[in-house]
């Protein structure tokens, strides 16, 4: 039986506790909060028998086999090493850590000392893109993937999160490098991370506040995010977040030298691209139909699921924390590969300070001006694509500040 807590106890705490109880073998013996009353109401509601405020007093009077931080991000890294050092497996929630550095730390202390780590990167198991990842794996795309597109778009009309970050001056979104944009994105980068095939690609970042925000008097908080990732000579990707755009896609589009697979995370759709065209009018009305079969096949697939019981919000995390104890207790790989882990964290380091070196739109054309050279992608003008710490960049927007609620 694994031993698991949970250390932070607000809304993301409640999807991590349900889906754990639907997972054998296991139990929550203790939660921990900063805050006495959120530990105490998780604790009675799922029931655990033991509440702390103190990350350390329940490490030492518990000893669990794995803990989940489900805390605000500037907190997961000593809070995740204080739990390696304990001997306790990891799951963090996303993002990971607040800088790649961190990430590495993390990683090799883990290594260090025989122990596991992953990323509350659910979205890459959910239903859907676990059907998509066969697809890739049997052959289909053909060779590589040559090209990849991820889409992730955000509502700031939802009451439960947005309203509250747009009205509290001091929420702790507010005080992450990248505010907004760190807390959601690394769902649509990390699907992106998982193909690539160099650790160190070119990434181009271009930020913008949207015009509803600017109209409420918003200029902090960037919603609009345009990237452009390349490898040299080899795969590129772009990765579009919008507050604004109608309907919100959650979608992920992957291109090979023979097909292409497009992933609709927002409906559990998965479509198969033929890269062949057919001769004549053919072309015209074959796919139309085999697109209509595909999306009739998603129906039938997810009415099963439903109907066994298997089809609900939070699929993805419940198969990626059940494959996250499956590798503690087999001495398995860990389900996200570390790499991908690291490579979405600087990924997001570069985005950041980017964004944070003077204007978007300066920044988008000196980009864009240094890609325009004879070598193409191979030519980096220096300071845009190095990874400067970004706390050296700016000491406003991007200092570090601990001590958010609900952080031991």
């Amino acid at each position: 039986m694994l031993k698991v807590a949970i250390v932070g106890c607000g809304k993301v705490a409640d999807a991590h506790a349900s889906q754990i109880q639907r997972i054998p073998g296991c139990k929550i013996v203790a939660v921990c909060d900063r805050e006495p009353l959120m530990a105490r109401q998780l604790a009675e509601r799922f029931p655990v028998q033991q509440c702390f405020t103190d990350l350390t007093e329940l490490l030492h009077r518990t000893r669990p086999d794995v803990v989940h931080i489900t805390t605000p991000p500037e907190g997961h890294f000593e809070l995740a090493k204080l739990c390696l050092e304990y001997g306790a497996n990891v799951y963090v929630e996303k993002p990971f850590t607040v800088y790649a550095d961190q990430a590495q730390k993390l990683v090799d202390l883990a290594e260090e000392k025989g122990l596991k780590l992953t990323a509350g990167h659910n979205e890459q198991y959910s239903h859907v893109a676990r059907r998509m990842r066969a697809l890739v794996e049997s052959g289909y795309l053909g060779e590589p993937p040559v090209h990849m597109e991820s889409y992730y778009s955000y509502d700031l009309g939802d009451p439960t999160y947005a309203r509250a970050l747009l009205g509290d001056k001091q929420h702790w979104v507010r005080k992450l490098p990248g505010k907004l944009l760190q807390n959601v994105i690394s769902h649509g980068l990390a699907s992106i991370a998982e193909f690539l095939t160099t650790d160190n690609p070119h990434v181009i970042a271009h930020g913008f506040v949207s015009p509803l925000l600017k109209s409420i008097n918003e200029d902090e908080i960037i919603d609009e995010l345009r990237v452009i990732i390349c490898e040299e000579e080899r795969t590129t990707a772009y990765f579009t977040f919008s507050s604004q755009m109608k309907p919100c896609l959650h979608e992920f589009r992957i291109y090979g030298s023979k097909n292409a697979l497009v992933v609709d995370q927002a409906h559990d759709i998965l479509l198969k691209l033929r890269g062949r065209k057919y001769k004549s009018f053919a072309d015209r009305f074959i796919p139309p139909a085999q697109f209509a079969k595909q999306h009739l096949g998603s129906l039938v697939t997810n009415a099963k699921l439903f109907l066994a019981r298997d089809f609900h919000v939070e699929a993805g995390m419940k198969y990626l924390i059940e494959s996250f104890y499956r590798s503690i207790r087999d001495s398995g790989p860990v389900p996200i590969p570390y790499r991908e882990i690291l490579l979405t964290a600087k990924i997001m380091d570069r985005i950041f300070a980017q964004l944070a070196n003077g204007s978007p739109e300066h920044n988008m054309a000196f980009q864009i001006a240094s890609r325009s050279s004879e070598e193409g992608c191979r030519t980096e003008s220096p300071g845009v694509f190095s990874l400067a710490h970004p706390r050296t960049i700016s000491q406003g927007c991007l200092a570090h500040k601990p001590g958010a609620k609900g952080v031991p």
